[in-house]
Protein backbone atom coordinates (compact mmCIF):
# COMPACT_ATOMS: atom_id res chain seq x y z
CA UNK A 1 0.00 0.00 0.00
CA UNK A 2 1.63 3.32 -1.45
CA UNK A 3 0.70 6.13 2.07
CA UNK A 4 -0.52 9.30 0.28
CA UNK A 5 -1.10 10.77 4.19
CA UNK A 6 0.12 9.56 7.68
CA UNK A 7 -0.68 10.48 10.95
CA UNK A 8 1.26 9.15 13.45
CA UNK A 9 0.24 10.37 17.34
CA UNK A 10 -1.28 13.29 16.95
CA UNK A 11 -2.59 15.56 18.87
CA UNK A 12 -3.59 19.19 18.49
CA UNK A 13 -5.09 20.65 21.95
CA UNK A 14 -5.84 24.73 22.66
CA UNK A 15 -5.31 25.19 25.75
CA UNK A 16 -6.44 22.24 28.13
CA UNK A 17 -8.75 21.41 25.48
CA UNK A 18 -7.55 18.19 22.95
CA UNK A 19 -9.36 18.86 19.89
CA UNK A 20 -8.08 15.42 18.18
CA UNK A 21 -6.38 13.16 20.51
CA UNK A 22 -3.45 10.73 19.55
CA UNK A 23 -4.48 9.85 15.91
CA UNK A 24 -2.66 7.71 14.16
CA UNK A 25 -4.01 6.48 10.77
CA UNK A 26 -2.71 6.17 6.78
CA UNK A 27 -5.09 6.99 3.80
CA UNK A 28 -3.78 4.84 0.59
CA UNK A 29 -3.23 7.17 -2.79
CA UNK A 30 -6.02 7.21 -4.92
CA UNK A 31 -8.46 6.76 -2.28
CA UNK A 32 -11.47 8.69 -1.00
CA UNK A 33 -11.03 9.04 2.64
CA UNK A 34 -14.40 10.79 5.10
CA UNK A 35 -14.14 12.05 8.23
CA UNK A 36 -17.65 11.78 9.81
CA UNK A 37 -18.83 12.96 12.52
CA UNK A 38 -20.79 15.34 14.76
CA UNK A 39 -20.14 18.67 15.22
CA UNK A 40 -17.13 18.83 17.80
CA UNK A 41 -15.91 15.27 17.17
CA UNK A 42 -12.33 16.81 15.56
CA UNK A 43 -13.10 15.85 12.15
CA UNK A 44 -12.38 19.44 10.51
CA UNK A 45 -9.37 20.29 12.89
CA UNK A 46 -8.02 17.00 11.19
CA UNK A 47 -8.73 18.12 7.52
CA UNK A 48 -7.05 21.61 9.12
CA UNK A 49 -4.06 19.72 10.58
CA UNK A 50 -3.18 17.92 6.78
CA UNK A 51 -3.63 21.22 5.19
CA UNK A 52 -1.05 22.95 7.53
CA UNK A 53 -4.19 25.39 8.49
CA UNK A 54 -3.35 23.85 12.19
CA UNK A 55 0.21 23.09 13.77
CA UNK A 56 0.14 19.88 16.11
CA UNK A 57 0.91 19.37 19.28
CA UNK A 58 2.43 16.41 19.21
CA UNK A 59 3.21 13.31 16.94
CA UNK A 60 4.21 13.68 13.03
CA UNK A 61 2.80 14.12 10.04
CA UNK A 62 3.46 12.93 6.52
CA UNK A 63 2.09 13.87 3.21
CA UNK A 64 3.70 11.36 0.26
CA UNK A 65 6.40 10.11 2.55
CA UNK A 66 7.51 13.09 3.55
CA UNK A 67 7.38 14.73 6.41
CA UNK A 68 5.26 18.26 6.76
CA UNK A 69 4.09 18.57 10.74
CA UNK A 70 6.21 21.78 11.00
CA UNK A 71 5.56 22.69 7.08
CA UNK A 72 3.06 25.63 6.49
CA UNK A 73 0.22 25.26 4.01
CA UNK A 74 2.16 27.07 1.08
CA UNK A 75 4.78 24.35 1.85
CA UNK A 76 2.46 21.26 1.78
CA UNK A 77 1.37 19.45 -1.98
CA UNK A 78 -1.96 19.65 -0.86
CA UNK A 79 -5.49 21.83 -2.35
CA UNK A 80 -8.37 22.62 -0.42
CA UNK A 81 -12.04 23.36 -1.37
CA UNK A 82 -13.92 25.62 1.36
CA UNK A 83 -17.75 25.02 2.76
CA UNK A 84 -18.00 28.52 1.10
CA UNK A 85 -15.98 27.65 -1.98
CA UNK A 86 -13.99 31.09 -1.27
CA UNK A 87 -14.41 32.33 -4.94
CA UNK A 88 -13.14 35.69 -5.76
CA UNK A 89 -16.50 37.93 -6.47
CA UNK A 90 -14.97 40.27 -8.86
CA UNK A 91 -12.55 38.08 -10.79
CA UNK A 92 -14.03 35.78 -13.75
CA UNK A 93 -14.28 32.10 -13.37
CA UNK A 94 -11.03 31.58 -15.55
CA UNK A 95 -9.52 34.03 -13.28
CA UNK A 96 -10.87 32.34 -9.98
CA UNK A 97 -9.30 29.07 -11.63
CA UNK A 98 -5.86 30.67 -12.71
CA UNK A 99 -5.35 32.29 -9.67
CA UNK A 100 -3.03 29.62 -7.58
CA UNK A 101 -1.52 29.42 -11.10
CA UNK A 102 -0.22 32.78 -11.37
CA UNK A 103 1.70 32.48 -8.40
CA UNK A 104 3.91 29.89 -10.28
CA UNK A 105 6.61 29.94 -12.80
CA UNK A 106 4.45 28.78 -15.50
CA UNK A 107 3.73 31.22 -18.47
CA UNK A 108 0.31 33.02 -18.93
CA UNK A 109 -0.04 30.60 -21.98
CA UNK A 110 0.62 27.86 -19.52
CA UNK A 111 -1.40 28.96 -16.89
CA UNK A 112 -4.25 29.72 -19.27
CA UNK A 113 -4.31 25.84 -20.65
CA UNK A 114 -4.15 24.54 -17.36
CA UNK A 115 -7.41 26.43 -16.63
CA UNK A 116 -9.39 25.99 -19.64
CA UNK A 117 -8.36 22.37 -19.12
CA UNK A 118 -9.69 22.47 -15.06
CA UNK A 119 -12.44 24.00 -16.42
CA UNK A 120 -13.36 20.90 -18.97
CA UNK A 121 -12.62 18.35 -15.97
CA UNK A 122 -15.32 19.71 -14.05
CA UNK A 123 -17.64 20.27 -17.18
CA UNK A 124 -17.76 24.07 -17.31
CA UNK A 125 -15.88 24.73 -20.88
CA UNK A 126 -17.23 28.43 -22.17
CA UNK A 127 -17.92 29.59 -18.49
CA UNK A 128 -14.41 31.28 -18.27
CA UNK A 129 -15.85 34.90 -18.12
CA UNK A 130 -18.82 34.56 -16.15
CA UNK A 131 -18.68 36.32 -12.79
CA UNK A 132 -19.65 33.52 -9.66
CA UNK A 133 -22.76 35.75 -9.02
CA UNK A 134 -23.56 34.56 -12.53
CA UNK A 135 -23.55 31.10 -11.57
CA UNK A 136 -25.47 28.50 -9.69
CA UNK A 137 -24.40 26.86 -6.45
CA UNK A 138 -23.21 23.99 -8.04
CA UNK A 139 -21.38 25.41 -10.77
CA UNK A 140 -20.17 27.66 -8.04
CA UNK A 141 -19.03 24.29 -6.25
CA UNK A 142 -17.51 23.38 -9.47
CA UNK A 143 -15.42 26.17 -9.85
CA UNK A 144 -13.87 26.03 -6.54
CA UNK A 145 -13.03 22.35 -7.52
CA UNK A 146 -11.29 23.42 -10.54
CA UNK A 147 -9.04 25.85 -8.95
CA UNK A 148 -7.83 23.26 -6.31
CA UNK A 149 -7.46 20.88 -9.10
CA UNK A 150 -5.20 22.64 -11.70
CA UNK A 151 -2.57 22.98 -8.96
CA UNK A 152 -2.08 19.11 -9.13
CA UNK A 153 -2.04 18.46 -5.39
CA UNK A 154 -0.55 15.47 -4.04
CA UNK A 155 -3.56 15.57 -1.86
CA UNK A 156 -6.91 17.15 -2.42
CA UNK A 157 -9.28 18.50 0.88
CA UNK A 158 -12.75 18.94 1.00
CA UNK A 159 -14.39 20.63 3.73
CA UNK A 160 -18.26 19.93 3.82
CA UNK A 161 -18.53 20.90 0.00
CA UNK A 162 -21.91 20.41 -0.18
CA UNK A 163 -24.06 21.92 2.85
CA UNK A 164 -24.96 25.14 1.16
CA UNK A 165 -26.78 23.06 -1.99
CA UNK A 166 -30.32 21.56 -1.68
CA UNK A 167 -31.11 18.02 -1.79
CA UNK A 168 -31.05 17.30 -5.07
CA UNK A 169 -28.30 19.36 -6.37
CA UNK A 170 -26.26 17.68 -3.69
CA UNK A 171 -27.00 14.18 -4.68
CA UNK A 172 -25.73 14.97 -8.42
CA UNK A 173 -22.68 17.41 -7.59
CA UNK A 174 -21.69 13.98 -4.64
CA UNK A 175 -21.75 12.10 -8.22
CA UNK A 176 -19.68 14.17 -9.97
CA UNK A 177 -17.09 14.71 -7.44
CA UNK A 178 -16.59 11.01 -6.89
CA UNK A 179 -16.62 9.87 -10.77
CA UNK A 180 -13.70 13.08 -11.01
CA UNK A 181 -11.99 11.57 -8.03
CA UNK A 182 -12.00 7.88 -9.50
CA UNK A 183 -11.64 9.04 -13.36
CA UNK A 184 -8.23 11.11 -11.82
CA UNK A 185 -7.40 8.50 -9.33
CA UNK A 186 -6.78 11.30 -6.55
CA UNK A 187 -6.14 11.16 -3.25
CA UNK A 188 -8.90 12.78 -1.56
CA UNK A 189 -9.88 13.44 2.47
CA UNK A 190 -13.69 15.15 2.40
CA UNK A 191 -15.13 15.78 5.62
CA UNK A 192 -18.77 15.62 6.35
CA UNK A 193 -21.47 15.25 9.04
CA UNK A 194 -24.05 13.59 6.92
CA UNK A 195 -24.22 10.06 7.04
CA UNK A 196 -25.61 9.06 3.79
CA UNK A 197 -23.09 11.56 1.99
CA UNK A 198 -20.24 9.51 3.43
CA UNK A 199 -21.88 5.93 2.29
CA UNK A 200 -22.31 7.41 -0.93
CA UNK A 201 -18.99 8.91 -2.35
CA UNK A 202 -16.20 7.11 0.55
CA UNK A 203 -13.48 4.29 -0.51
CA UNK A 204 -12.88 4.44 3.20
CA UNK A 205 -14.80 6.41 6.28
CA UNK A 206 -12.86 7.20 9.68
CA UNK A 207 -15.82 7.40 12.12
CA UNK A 208 -14.87 10.28 14.95
CA UNK A 209 -15.83 11.14 18.17
CA UNK A 210 -14.93 13.23 20.98
CA UNK A 211 -11.21 13.78 19.27
CA UNK A 212 -10.61 10.31 18.60
CA UNK A 213 -11.19 8.21 15.74
CA UNK A 214 -14.24 5.38 17.11
CA UNK A 215 -13.97 3.53 13.96
CA UNK A 216 -12.53 3.16 10.19
CA UNK A 217 -12.92 1.00 7.63
CA UNK A 218 -15.55 0.51 4.10
CA UNK A 219 -19.05 2.17 4.24
CA UNK A 220 -20.32 -1.68 4.33
CA UNK A 221 -18.03 -2.79 7.28
CA UNK A 222 -19.60 0.24 8.93
CA UNK A 223 -22.95 -0.14 8.35
CA UNK A 224 -23.33 -3.70 8.81
CA UNK A 225 -20.63 -4.70 11.71
CA UNK A 226 -20.51 -1.33 14.08
CA UNK A 227 -17.97 -1.55 16.80
CA UNK A 228 -19.53 -0.19 19.58
CA UNK A 229 -23.11 1.68 20.29
CA UNK A 230 -22.04 5.12 19.19
CA UNK A 231 -21.17 4.07 15.40
CA UNK A 232 -24.22 2.18 15.35
CA UNK A 233 -26.53 4.76 16.34
CA UNK A 234 -24.49 7.78 13.97
CA UNK A 235 -24.09 5.67 10.68
CA UNK A 236 -27.57 5.16 9.73
CA UNK A 237 -30.72 4.42 11.69
CA UNK A 238 -30.30 1.78 13.85
CA UNK A 239 -32.97 -0.11 16.78
CA UNK A 240 -30.51 -0.61 19.67
CA UNK A 241 -31.91 -3.76 21.28
CA UNK A 242 -31.21 -6.03 24.17
CA UNK A 243 -30.82 -9.93 23.18
CA UNK A 244 -29.29 -13.20 24.90
CA UNK A 245 -26.74 -14.69 23.56
CA UNK A 246 -27.82 -18.77 24.11
CA UNK A 247 -24.48 -20.35 23.04
CA UNK A 248 -21.16 -19.69 20.63
CA UNK A 249 -20.76 -22.12 18.10
CA UNK A 250 -17.66 -20.95 16.21
CA UNK A 251 -17.58 -17.86 14.81
CA UNK A 252 -21.61 -17.55 14.97
CA UNK A 253 -23.75 -17.22 18.04
CA UNK A 254 -27.18 -18.80 18.73
CA UNK A 255 -29.06 -15.11 19.59
CA UNK A 256 -32.51 -14.49 20.88
CA UNK A 257 -34.30 -11.41 20.56
CA UNK A 258 -37.13 -11.07 22.41
CA UNK A 259 -38.38 -14.61 21.04
CA UNK A 260 -36.84 -14.29 17.39
CA UNK A 261 -34.08 -16.96 17.58
CA UNK A 262 -30.88 -15.95 15.03
CA UNK A 263 -27.38 -17.15 14.12
CA UNK A 264 -24.72 -14.08 14.23
CA UNK A 265 -21.28 -13.45 14.14
CA UNK A 266 -19.91 -13.76 17.87
CA UNK A 267 -17.88 -10.69 17.34
CA UNK A 268 -15.76 -11.59 20.46
CA UNK A 269 -18.82 -11.63 22.85
CA UNK A 270 -19.54 -14.36 25.41
CA UNK A 271 -22.42 -15.92 26.19
CA UNK A 272 -24.99 -13.36 28.41
CA UNK A 273 -27.21 -9.99 27.92
CA UNK A 274 -25.78 -8.24 24.49
CA UNK A 275 -26.90 -5.08 22.55
CA UNK A 276 -28.11 -5.58 19.53
CA UNK A 277 -28.20 -3.15 16.27
CA UNK A 278 -31.45 -3.76 14.07
CA UNK A 279 -31.25 -1.82 10.82
CA UNK A 280 -34.93 -0.24 9.69
CA UNK A 281 -34.70 -2.23 6.61
CA UNK A 282 -34.34 -5.51 7.86
CA UNK A 283 -37.29 -5.32 10.16
CA UNK A 284 -40.36 -7.69 8.24
CA UNK A 285 -43.75 -7.04 8.71
CA UNK A 286 -46.62 -9.03 8.02
CA UNK A 287 -50.30 -10.23 9.07
CA UNK A 288 -48.82 -13.60 9.55
CA UNK A 289 -47.22 -15.03 11.88
CA UNK A 290 -44.77 -18.28 12.59
CA UNK A 291 -43.28 -19.86 15.07
CA UNK A 292 -39.78 -17.24 14.61
CA UNK A 293 -41.84 -14.08 14.91
CA UNK A 294 -43.02 -12.04 17.16
CA UNK A 295 -46.49 -9.58 17.52
CA UNK A 296 -46.61 -5.61 17.48
CA UNK A 297 -48.65 -2.89 16.76
CA UNK A 298 -48.45 0.23 14.38
CA UNK A 299 -48.34 3.02 15.81
CA UNK A 300 -47.59 5.75 13.07
CA UNK A 301 -47.57 4.98 9.24
CA UNK A 302 -45.33 7.81 7.29
CA UNK A 303 -45.64 7.77 3.54
CA UNK A 304 -42.49 8.84 1.69
CA UNK A 305 -42.94 8.11 -1.91
CA UNK A 306 -40.38 5.35 -1.93
CA UNK A 307 -40.93 3.51 0.98
CA UNK A 308 -43.25 3.85 4.18
CA UNK A 309 -41.90 4.20 7.37
CA UNK A 310 -43.48 2.75 10.47
CA UNK A 311 -42.96 3.39 14.22
CA UNK A 312 -44.26 -0.50 16.25
CA UNK A 313 -44.83 -1.27 19.35
CA UNK A 314 -43.44 -4.95 20.82
CA UNK A 315 -41.66 -6.50 23.45
CA UNK A 316 -38.62 -4.90 22.70
CA UNK A 317 -39.75 -1.68 22.46
CA UNK A 318 -41.04 0.96 19.62
CA UNK A 319 -38.92 -0.24 16.59
CA UNK A 320 -38.66 2.25 13.55
CA UNK A 321 -39.25 0.20 10.25
CA UNK A 322 -38.36 0.69 6.76
CA UNK A 323 -40.40 -1.14 4.48
CA UNK A 324 -40.27 -0.53 0.66
CA UNK A 325 -43.53 -3.07 0.01
CA UNK A 326 -45.39 -0.14 -0.77
CA UNK A 327 -48.56 -2.10 -2.05
CA UNK A 328 -48.96 -3.85 1.90
CA UNK A 329 -49.56 -0.60 3.72
CA UNK A 330 -50.27 -1.57 7.06
CA UNK A 331 -53.03 0.51 9.18
CA UNK A 332 -52.59 2.60 12.15
CA UNK A 333 -53.19 0.21 15.35
CA UNK A 334 -52.99 -3.08 13.06
CA UNK A 335 -52.17 -5.79 14.75
CA UNK A 336 -48.64 -7.50 12.87
CA UNK A 337 -46.02 -10.34 12.73
CA UNK A 338 -42.79 -9.09 13.08
CA UNK A 339 -39.36 -11.44 11.56
CA UNK A 340 -35.83 -9.91 10.88
CA UNK A 341 -33.89 -10.06 7.96
CA UNK A 342 -29.89 -11.76 8.80
CA UNK A 343 -28.28 -8.85 6.91
CA UNK A 344 -28.17 -6.06 8.65
CA UNK A 345 -29.06 -7.12 12.13
CA UNK A 346 -25.33 -7.06 14.28
CA UNK A 347 -23.87 -8.07 17.79
CA UNK A 348 -22.75 -4.70 19.23
CA UNK A 349 -18.69 -5.17 21.01
CA UNK A 350 -19.08 -3.56 24.32
CA UNK A 351 -16.88 -0.22 24.32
Amino acid sequence: MEKAVEFKHVTKAYGDVQAVRDLSFTIERGKLVTLLGPSGCGKTTTLRLIAGLEMATEGSIFIGGKEVTRLSASDRDVSMVFQSYALFPHMTVMQNVSYGLTMSRLSKAEVSEKALEGLELVSLSGFGERLPSELSGGQQQRVAVARALVLEPEVLLFDEPLSNLDAKLRRRVREEIRELQQKLELTTVYVTHDQEEALAVSDRIFVMNEAVIDQEGTPRQLYEEPVNLFVADFIGDANIVKAQILKIDGINADVDIGGIRTNLPHRGLISGEVNVAIRPQSICLSQSGNENSIPGTILKAIYLGGHIEYTVDCILGELFVIDNQMESKQNLDAAVSITLRTRGVSLIPES
